[in-house]
């Protein structure tokens, strides 16, 4: 399968006339619970020639190639992602820190990592996780019967808020380390690593009673955080000339 990524990666270049500088995977294959069944969400981050920018035309700043059952492939133009990244935007932020990557032939990404923890917004960020949580919560926990794999598309996104409320840093992606550095041992724990090992192991997670344990955690950390992020302080970044210099620094090393 990373044969067959790259080959779509390097046929993106050709027919876009692009340079790709970061390729990566996300979701539950870089979150560590993926399903016999998963697909692959890849994500990558672009550049073009110089003389694509010299333009007041408005241009589609994403690349996004046809979803089948098994890949998942869109990128962002290095603009876009330098503009989202100024707003420190999540998606972004753990794509930079997967574990699985697929090309990183520049130096662009890791001068946007070494970035990171001074462009950091815990607000922004917060306010993204508490959000997915909820709707996830809402969306397909409800009832005495659930699709209990959706626990973990809740539990990872609150305990992303955890964290940053903790160690005021990005949140890890891997879902194991979030738990066991954050959940204390005891029943909530070992119900939730249960669970995480039947889903590794493949196990089909259809539709099964409520654990009422994991379900009381969600409905009171969703409760706190609401509460929480209201009297975070939002950080603001005024210093665009490092951005400035990470484009055409590119530029530069790329064509």
């Amino acid at each position: 399968m990373r044969n067959k990524i790259k080959q779509e990666l390097v046929r993106v270049e050709k027919e876009h006339q692009v340079k790709i500088l970061y390729a990566c995977e996300s979701g539950s294959r870089a979150w560590g619970f993926p399903s016999q069944d998963s697909d692959y969400d890849v994500r990558f981050i672009y550049i073009h020639p110089k003389d694509w920018y010299l333009s007041i035309k408005e241009k589609r700043d994403v690349i996004e190639l046809p979803i089948d059952d098994l890949l998942d492939i869109n990128g962002w133009d290095l603009q876009k992602a330098l503009k989202l990244f100024k707003k420190s935007n999540p998606p972004l932020l753990e794509w930079l820190q997967s574990d699985i990557v697929y090309s990183e032939p520049f130096t662009t990404a890791q001068k946007i990592r070494n970035l990171s923890p001074v462009l950091f917004s815990p607000k922004s960020c917060l306010h993204h996780y508490l959000n997915m949580a909820k709707g996830n919560f809402r969306d397909y926990l409800q009832g005495n019967e659930l699709r209990i794999k959706k626990y973990f598309y809740v539990l990872r996104p609150l305990l992303a808020c955890k964290w940053m409320e903790i160690k005021q840093t990005p949140p890890p992606l891997n879902f194991e380390l979030l738990v066991s550095s954050l959940v204390p041992k005891g029943q909530l724990q070992g119900q939730i690593f249960d669970l995480l090992n039947r889903k590794k192991a493949s196990e089909e997670l259809d539709k099964e009673p409520k654990i009422n344990e994991i379900h009381l955690f969600i409905e009171e950390t969703i409760q706190y955080y609401e509460q929480y992020t209201q009297n975070v302080s939002k950080v603001v970044w005024n210093n665009d000339d490092i951005l400035d210099k990470i484009f055409l620094e590119t530029l530069q090393e790329v064509w």
